[in-house]
């Protein structure tokens, strides 16, 4: 899979935050009040009906599951990476973790199952947890059970997986099943659209198409699912293909998630929308411009550096073959290339509070890799790991936890106490160029121009071969703001087993990556010292680490702080 062919970005692109206030106190009323509906017996009248005798046919679910955890199924254990839960626990949530009950609700475990366990094997298991939430959820119509992107994802596991569920012989079981994926259905009508923006509505709707096409006589419902599903992939996907949140984690999601629904279209031989093949072309394309050398997802908004073989697995079972995006203009970030060594950049502001709970002040950070070795990271992402403490989960969304410039201990986009993101960065100025000599970035952002009066401004240039990556960070003042002096910190932050040597001048160090290659690291115009930092890894384990940081203090007219980056041998 090869890089996609140089272009250039008009000189001044620009990209403008919306409007970040959150949910409004109305609209929060309204949604609250609109679950409470979901309990009176109109809403029971709206999902009784008829239910199904059978399918019209089984998908094949594009993904693989984890067969150890299928088999600790078998023995009476649902894990997910390093969590783990008795069966017969799984019906008290308060016991578990948000990404633990995510997982049990959306029935993902059965793939899971199928993967480690036959069909004879499976299938008992399968149905005394599906006894077990008809009736704990079933009649039940709540905000555990049925929020419509939970319900979307289970219809899509429960139609890929219905030789286990309903491999029974007992007729008042299966009867049971079948009208529950009716009620389903009948709830996600009228509730898909108001799902949050991004992966839950893509889902919620997802659930209605898949519907529509799987239970017999559900024409109207194909037609009315696949226009919502239009609408959402418009709202939820930029049209460079980033999902909205900008979280790579949330990206890996839209790939899985589309490639389902093009095998339902397959299981049913009705040719797909071609809307739906090409925002999943663009999401893939820009999914892979995030990865680093080493095949894992490099870290922002919240997400941890996801494992190459799950990428792997998840593009592999997505059928599209692309190379990975370079310019995501509107999701946001860069992607530079040079010999074996690949640089990524977050060139956009945060996400809306609104579309996103886990934003980051991470603009202009970025990673570098050296072949299979990462050398320059953020601190990493604490969403769906379910294992770290709020404060730590909280600092990693700030600034200082990526690799990028910090003006008076501040965050460039304030981060509140609730968690919402607060003022910052409302615009970027980007600039990119593609010559025989490597890649050239210039951004800035005004994150810091209504409390200090500067503008930060980056530039990178990677070299052609990858062996030199210069970089300017530039505070100037800002039109219009009455500019004033502050300390700065210039953090680079580096991977586990990359050790740090500080040269005696103050001004360089050298980098030894564990078993690789020697890069030096100089700067001009502030001091060079070493600090402790940590990083958080896949499963969300941390892990000790260092990081480099250049200091000073900038006056009101602005500095400028040069630095090179230089693989050495």
């Amino acid at each position: 899979m090869s890089e996609q062919e140089p272009g250039e970005i008009a000189a001044g692109h620009r990209l403008v935050r919306s409007s970040d206030k959150g949910l409004s106190l109305g609209e929060r009323l309204t949604n609250q009040l609109h679950r409470l509906t979901w309990r009176t017996p109109l809403h029971a009248l709206r999902l009784s009906g008829r239910y199904p005798l059978k399918l019209l046919a089984v998908p094949v679910d594009p993904l693989t599951g984890d067969a150890a955890a299928g088999r600790a199924l078998l023995e009476g254990t649902l894990t997910l990476g390093r969590e783990a839960v008795a069966i017969d626990a799984l019906d008290d949530h308060a016991t578990l973790s948000p990404r633990l009950v995510e997982h049990v609700q959306r029935f993902a475990w059965l793939r899971d199952l199928a993967a480690g366990a036959s069909r004879a094997e499976g299938a008992p298991v399968a149905e005394r947890l599906m006894r077990s939430w008809i009736d704990r959820h079933g009649d039940q119509v709540s905000e555990a059970g049925w929020a419509p992107e939970r319900i979307g994802w289970r219809l899509l596991f429960w139609t890929c997986h219905a030789p286990l569920i309903l491999s029974s012989g007992d007729q008042i079981y299966r009867s049971a099943v079948l009208n529950a994926l009716a009620r389903s259905a009948r709830h996600l009508d009228r509730n898909a659209d108001r799902a949050p923006l991004g992966v839950p509505r893509l889902a919620a709707w997802a659930g209605v198409v898949a519907a529509g096409l799987l239970i017999p006589g559900g024409e109207p419902r194909r037609a009315f699912g696949e226009a919502g599903f239009t609408r959402a992939l418009a709202a939820g996907i930029s049209d460079d293909g980033g999902v909205v949140t900008r979280s790579p984690a949330d990206q890996l999601a839209v790939v899985e998630l589309l490639s389902i629904v093009l095998r339902v279209y397959d299981a049913r031989r009705i040719e797909v929308p071609a809307i739906v093949q090409t925002s999943l072309d663009r999401a893939v394309a820009a999914l892979l411009g995030l990865v680093l050398g080493d095949g894992a997802l490099s870290s922002w908004q919240g997400s941890g550096p996801i494992d190459a073989d799950r990428v792997a697995a998840v593009v592999s079972g997505s059928g599209v073959r692309t190379r990975p995006l370079r310019q995501a203009r509107d999701w946001g970030y860069q992607r530079m290339v040079g010999g074996q060594t690949i640089v990524v950049a977050d060139a956009a502001p945060p996400p809306p509070s609104r579309l996103a709970s886990a934003g980051s002040a991470s603009t202009l950070a970025f990673e570098l890799s050296d072949a299979g070795a990462r050398l320059i990271v953020n601190c990493g992402g604490a969403r769906g790991t379910g294992s770290l403490s709020p404060e730590l989960a909280q600092g990693l969304r700030t600034t200082a936890a990526h690799s990028t410039l910090v003006l008076g201990d501040s965050n460039s986009t304030a981060i509140h106490a609730g968690g919402a993101m607060g003022a910052g960065v409302t615009t970027i100025e980007l600039d990119r160029q593609e010559v025989e000599g490597g890649s050239r970035v210039d951004v800035s952002h005004d994150g810091y121009a209504r409390r200090f009066g500067l503008i930060h401004k980056r530039s990178l240039a990677l070299s052609a071969t990858g062996r030199e990556l210069r970089g300017e960070d530039t505070l100037l003042p800002a039109p219009r703001r009455k500019a004033k002096g502050a300390a700065f910190a210039i953090r680079f932050h580096v991977a586990p087993g990359v050790e740090i040597t500080a040269t005696a001048d103050g001004q360089a160090a050298l980098l030894r990556i564990d078993h690789g290659p020697l890069w030096q690291f100089r700067c001009r115009g502030g001091a060079l010292s070493i600090e402790d930092s940590l990083w958080i890894d896949g499963d969300g384990r941390p892990h000790a680490t260092q990081q480099f940081v250049v200091s000073g203090e900038a006056p009101a007219g602005g500095v400028a702080v040069g630095w090179l980056l230089k693989r050495a041998g």
